[in-house]
């Protein structure tokens, strides 16, 4: 497929442009939100490219030995034992670094993978994920958008208020991060973005994450803090802005009850929704901020048709909220109220208050923190270590962000650190570690590759061959290129940005040709070899040896090819029943037999991607006699130019022979 692009306004062949000159890979393109992805496969390696809210493609920088599968700013890449290692970009979607290793994954219905990672609702830079260590999968938080990740404190009471002794890190409590695609049931958790401090999900408490002894928990402090509010799975709605939360029974019994709270799962009140006990399909709350209804989708029994039951909890409060039935609540992970790089404090109800909320207000207030190291992640290509700093990772060269920009430009030198995504800190350390504007240095060339646009080193002759010229560090606006195809043909460019699509060639003849590459400028030079191999398709075999031989007597077999110049060539010779075939490059080859009898020789012929035989069979006698014959001389003015034509005159010349014999 191509990425081809044009204005609505005025789309014609005209104004069409395409980013990328050949083809993009097949079902790559992924369009989300202000990120556009597509894949393209050069050399015989992938390569990823994004852009940021339309504007032109970029390659993104992956981190080496990693198979991204891409899905907004985070890249997921797959690991052994079911587990993706998760990345987090910078805002454009280009340069990743490591954000949580291992993280557990699972199969989807049709096939897709699903990734236990879940964005909490109405909280910037906070996400929950279950990350597998040592055969155990285990839950953990994160508030500052992966940059650093906690296990979660177990509630200290069960539902009874029995205490609960679950001491971090050996114990803690773990969630199912499950998110349904039905509209009608819910998944293993919930937040919205009009409650940012509610998390309700299920899950239990241990050393790992269970399948069994499921219950359901609730946290108010945007999980600082969690409690049990059921010991068996059900499914919870939130109604006005959070401040009514709804929880039905997951179970294949009918039920008539559900259960309400007005105090943040605090304490829950049972009702009746429906005189008759209910099989439930389904629920679902209506669309608006401040609604009260909810739909209940189900039947009375496996024979009867579906039932709808509306509940409208508008009765239930007298009167909306007044100013003075809230209280500010400061957003904090454990007490460090500079979360994201600001203090955010928002409105919450009282708990003792039983009123309509209504509209959502947002924060009340968002102030900007002063910038710490720890609003500070790993740039690209750096990796923390033991004591807290950020160093070049083995695969990395820092001065590679040099490599293309010209002398009297200039790049952004990487200090090591770059602020984390979407974090709105001023001051402090901020001058510290963000990346400084600096001169571009002159380079000599180093690193020279040339290579295929397939990534073969094989091509066909008379067809196109596309070459790519990669170079690792040097002057990109300055380096003269020189490209030697072999063949007696060579080709100059100015600089190598002008070699970006490829370099094209097309061989007129077959065999093997020895293509170099020179690049330099003012400072140096490198150059690079490639040997490709140009052939043209193999279209007959023909055996060629005598019909009849005497024992311990030399013989010569020759395979004749149609046409005769097809390029490299592989023969592979079997002899009657032998398993170990004779491997040769030449087309000839002499042999004897010890024993008489009739003997098969067989030859395969490699070129390329073909492989072609002829099998003849050859008499072996203690003595024979022979009779000279003769053909007359003009005999192949009658050959038509077809490959048979020799055989079926052979056939002929024998059939007579053993006529008169």
């Amino acid at each position: 497929a191509q990425y081809i692009t044009c204005k609505m306004q005025n789309c014609s062949e005209a104004t069409r442009s395409k980013p990328f000159p050949g083809y993009i890979d097949h079902n790559s393109l992924i369009v989300q939100g202000d990120y556009v992805f597509v894949q393209l496969t050069s050399g015989g390696r992938p390569h990823y490219y994004v852009s940021y809210r339309r504007s032109p493609f970029a390659q993104m920088k992956l981190p080496k030995y990693s198979l991204p599968k891409v899905d907004k700013v985070f890249s997921k890449m797959k690991m052994w034992n079911d587990t993706y290692n998760l990345y987090i970009s910078d805002t454009r979607g280009i340069y990743f670094t490591l954000a949580l290793e291992n993280v557990k994954s699972s199969q989807g219905l049709e096939g897709n993978v699903m990734i236990d990672l879940y964005e909490v609702a109405g909280i910037k830079g906070m996400f929950l994920a279950n990350k597998k260590i040592d055969n155990q999968v285990k839950t953990f938080i994160t508030y500052n958008k992966g940059r650093d990740w906690s296990l979660l404190q177990a509630p200290h009471t069960d539902l009874r208020g029995n205490p609960i002794h679950c001491l971090l890190p050996y114990c803690s409590l773990h969630l199912h991060l499950k998110v349904s695609d039905n509209p009608y049931t819910s998944g293993n958790i919930a937040s919205r973005d009009t409650a940012p401090s509610i998390i309700v999900a299920s899950g239990n408490i241990g050393t790992e994450l269970s399948d069994s002894d499921i219950s359901m928990f609730v946290t108010s402090d945007a999980g600082n803090t969690w409690r049990q509010i059921f010991e068996e799975e059900h499914s919870v709605l939130y109604l006005d802005q959070g401040g009514v939360l709804v929880a039905m029974k997951h179970t294949s019994l009918p039920i008539r009850h559900l259960w309400l709270s007005f105090d943040e799962g605090r304490s829950w009140s049972k009702y009746s929704f429906t005189s008759l006990p209910l099989f439930v399909d389904g629920v679902l709350g209506e669309p608006g901020e401040e609604t009260l209804i909810m739909t209940v989708f189900g039947h009375f029994s496996h024979r009867s048709e579906w039932q709808l039951v509306k509940i409208d909890y508008k009765s239930i409060f007298d009167r909306r909220c007044a100013e003075e039935d809230y209280r500010p609540w400061q957003l904090h992970s454990q007490g460090e109220a500079c979360i994201m790089g600001a203090k955010r404090i928002y409105r919450k109800r009282k708990s003792e208050k039983k009123c309509m909320q209504g509209k959502y207000a947002g924060a009340m207030t968002s102030e900007p923190c002063v910038c710490t190291e720890a609003d500070f992640d790993c740039d690209y290509g750096y990796e923390r270590h033991s004591n807290g700093q950020c160093l070049p990772a083995f695969w990395y060269n820092p001065s590679s962000l040099s490599k293309d920009c010209s002398l009297g430009q200039s790049y952004l030198n990487s200090t090591g650190y770059r602020k984390v995504v979407s974090n709105n800190c001023t001051d402090g350390v901020r001058e510290r570690y963000t990346a400084k504007p600096q001169q571009c240095p002159g380079k000599p060339p180093q690193g020279l590759r040339i290579v295929t646009a397939d990534g073969r080193l094989t091509a066909e002759q008379g067809h196109n061959v596309t070459f790519l010229v990669q170079l690792e560090e040097g002057d990109l606006q300055r380096s003269l290129i020189q490209v030697d195809f072999g063949d007696g043909i060579a080709v100059s460019y100015a600089n190598l940005s002008s070699t970006e699509d490829g370099i094209k060639h097309i061989y007129q003849n077959v065999g093997i040709f020895r293509v170099t590459v020179l690049v330099e400028n003012s400072l140096g030079s490198d150059s690079a070899v490639l040997y490709l191999h140009v052939t043209c398709p193999l279209e007959h075999v023909h055996l060629s040896l005598p019909f009849v031989t005497t024992k311990n007597k030399e013989i010569n077999a020759t395979a004749v090819l149609w046409p005769s110049q097809v390029g490299t060539l592989t023969y592979v010779w079997w002899f009657g029943n032998n398993t170990e075939p004779l491997i040769t490059l030449e087309g000839s080859i002499t042999f004897t037999f010890s024993v008489e009898g009739m003997n098969t020789i067989t030859v395969q012929v490699s070129a390329g991607n073909t492989i072609l035989q002829d099998t003849k069979t050859i008499a072996v006698y203690e003595k024979f006699q022979s009779l000279r014959l003769s053909f007359s001389p003009n005999l192949d003015d009658y050959n038509p130019d077809i490959p048979e034509w020799r055989r079926d005159i052979s056939r002929v010349v024998k059939r007579a022979l053993v006529e008169v014999s």
